[in-house]
């Protein structure tokens, strides 16, 4: 009772007498009351910064629907495009125009090639002769656009997403008419002095901005910002500016956020990946890793070396391969050695991993891998920097400059903050309103029981493995001592492990890839989990795991690419699970057959929509070209969900009870009023 008590006096701090308790009773009872907000899950994005930055900007096909909704066949399907465009790429749109119209400010038009422009079929309801009658027409439209998707909120909580300049002027326009004829003066007199003022590219900008952000009102990651794309600094960066999101880590993620916390062998691996697919954009221009002493340390061990198996992927036709194709080849090989050593170093310290077979430097004798007694020819023999009698020890070289690249690493302010983002909005899966999120697995047995796995000196499985790597991982970064060393160690782990709920397949086959000729070799035997949660009964048994109701719950994974050209589903285990790995990232594209998924959870239900390939941000700003996508599943309930219906709901109503309680002390006399 005096911890209660206690509790009640703090509380009474915040709302020091009933008035201020009713108001606020009221004012949650009506924010319960209100619809749900919409919630998007995206996965695999594989730096694929173009096409999420424009999934953001359009909410996955939304906000082209509220435009139809809205303006039905009053306007015409390219009166629409170009709203659609203005909204999703203002700043570009806005410049676009003013390149056209004759007397406009032309401080941009260098950015825009106008027969290109003029290509693009710029129609004459676009004002080109009258800037001022362009800026009141796209006022008003942007205006009922963002009148639209801000009528499910709470006018507080669409305050505080308004930018601080112009919040009074977007909060009149959002709660004024321009049909109402008694306010219709009022609203006009507001729109011309924004003309007038010459604030309507800065207002247009700022509106198209809120519709952004209201439009999605929560978006989930559910792992792989990271790997082979350009821009996956670009995707953390506009994350950083959503207003609520959240990432479930994946493996490629955990690669990175390894390295970038000191792990050599994920700084050699990303580097090793990077070169591998000529992305060193992310690396050099995002992150401003010096890769210059590897150029220099590749050139000099392997100047004369052809390395003719380490050529970048697609190297002949690759638009990303920046440097010459050979250095990019050397620079790749030298990395690579560097990373089997580093791997095998760890792997050592750690017998409880039982990864004893991926210890391959030492099986290599003269020309050949001997494995299990057979004998396979390497495909390069030219290996100077192994020292064959302690072959995963580094030279003296190779360790001088795995000391430069873990200090670049560590140094890059860029890349620390987008680490301490993953780690601040990060988790290893998220229970939320009703589904189960996380990126790969849960590691089960072939009977279909969770798998009990060592993790850091703990037997842990299920829900617990789950929390425990959750604990690991942060220790990785936040730890001390000699309980990081172990954490920073099983990040390597998590990305290659057996039975790491990221990867999940008996061994990871990189060194035979390289060195050897068998397809036998190469093949990675999948767990248990990808076969058993196809089946209903397993994800009812992993959703109980969870705590969740295994009837109405629903499982959220990605990971593995629905070949959808193969006629594989995204949706498995008889509607439970989800699995949202579309192929945002181009590479994947040839075996999925599109270019990813968005889940969207609104109040009507959840809508599964497949996205076809973006052409490009600079096609979209000219003719408003979209991402076309396509409604695979409409699953809507006869009951609209509100807030009340949700986890937040829940959070809601217990603050409800507290200032139940709180009146009731008023009232009551047991604390005094202020």
């Amino acid at each position: 009772m005096e911890t209660v008590d206690r509790y009640l006096q703090l509380l009474s701090e915040k709302f020091p007498n009933r008035n201020a308790v009713v108001t606020e009773l009221i004012n949650l009872k009506a924010i319960m009351s209100l619809p749900k907000g919409t919630e998007h899950f995206v996965s695999d994005l594989h730096g694929a910064s173009s096409a999420f930055i424009h999934m953001i900007k359009n909410a996955s096909g939304v906000l082209r629907r509220k435009v139809d909704d809205l303006y039905g066949d009053t306007l015409s399907e390219k009166e629409k495009r170009a709203l659609c465009a203005l909204i999703y790429y203002p700043d570009e749109r806005i410049a676009l125009i003013k390149s056209l119209i004759p007397n406009s400010s032309r401080t941009e038009k260098e950015e825009w090639n106008l027969s290109s422009a003029m290509s693009a079929e710029i129609e004459p309801f676009e004002g080109l002769a009258d800037m001022n009658a362009w800026y009141k027409r796209r006022l008003l439209q942007v205006t009922d656009v963002a009148r639209a998707v801000t009528v499910k909120y709470s006018r507080s909580k669409v305050r505080k997403l308004l930018p601080h300049n112009f919040a009074y002027v977007i909060e009149e326009l959002l709660h004024e008419s321009s049909i109402e004829h008694d306010r219709v003066d009022y609203f006009n007199a507001i729109i011309d002095g924004i003309i007038e003022t010459g604030s309507a590219d800065d207002l247009l900008i700022q509106m198209s901005y809120l519709i952004h952000g209201l439009t999605i009102d929560t978006l989930h990651v559910v792992g792989d910002i990271y790997d082979r794309g350009p821009g996956a600094d670009k995707i953390m960066e506009v994350l950083s500016t959503v207003h609520d999101y959240d990432v479930q880590w994946g493996n490629h993620d955990i690669e990175w956020m390894g390295a970038a916390a000191g792990n050599k062998a994920l700084i050699a691996t990303v580097l090793r990946v990077s070169t591998r697919y000529a992305n060193i954009e992310t690396l050099e221009e995002g992150y401003g890793i010096n890769l210059l002493p590897l150029a220099n340390f590749a050139m000099e061990t392997y100047g004369n070396d052809p390395c003719a198996i380490w050529q970048t992927k697609d190297f002949e036709n690759n638009p990303r391969l920046t440097r010459s194709a050979q250095l990019m080849a050397k620079m790749h090989k030298a990395i690579s050695i560097i990373q089997f050593k580093l791997e095998g170093q760890t792997i050592l310290r750690h017998p409880e991993w039982g990864m004893n077979d991926r210890l391959l430097l030492d099986k290599i004798h003269g020309e050949y891998l001997e494995l299990n007694g057979v004998r396979y020819p390497l495909k390069d023999t030219n290996l100077p920097t192994v020292d064959w009698a302690h072959p995963y020890e580094l030279s003296q070289e190779e360790s001088e400059l795995m000391v430069q690249l873990a200090r670049s690493f560590r140094k890059s302010e860029k890349l620390q903050k987008h680490l301490r983002l993953l780690y601040q909005h990060g988790s290893l899966f998220l229970v939320r309103n009703g589904f189960l999120l996380y990126h790969a697995a849960i590691p089960l047995n072939e009977d279909g029981t969770f798998t009990e796995v060592d993790v850091c000196g703990q037997r842990v499985r299920g829900r617990a493995l789950m929390e425990r790597i959750d604990e690991v991982v942060r220790q990785a970064y936040y730890g001390h001592g000699k309980e990081k060393e172990n954490a920073l160690d099983y990040m390597l782990y998590l990305w290659c492990g057996a039975y790491s709920p990221l990867y999940n397949k008996d061994k990871m086959t990189t060194f035979e890839r390289y060195f050897v000729h068998d397809k036998e070799l190469e093949k990675e035997k999948k767990g248990a989990y990808y076969t058993l949660a196809d089946q209903a009964e397993t994800c009812k048994m992993i959703l109980r795991e969870f705590g969740l109701d295994p009837e109405e719950g629903r499982i959220i994974n990605g990971h593995i690419p629905v070949k959808t050209i193969r006629g594989e589903s995204p949706m498995r285990a008889e509607g439970k699970r989800f699995v949202i790995d579309g192929g945002f990232s181009k590479p994947y594209q040839e075996k999925t057959g599109i270019a990813g998924y968005t889940l969207i959870y609104n109040s009507h239900g959840i809508q599964l929509v497949e996205h076809e390939e973006f052409e490009s941000r600079h096609q979209a700003v000219l003719s408003g070209c979209d991402i076309h996508s396509r409604t695979l599943l409409q699953d809507f309930s006869h009951h609209r969900m509100h807030v009340c219906d949700t986890d937040l709901g829940l959070e809601l109503q217990q603050q409800v009870n507290d200032l139940l309680r709180l009146r009731e002390a008023y009232e009551n006399g047991s604390l005094k009023e202020k």
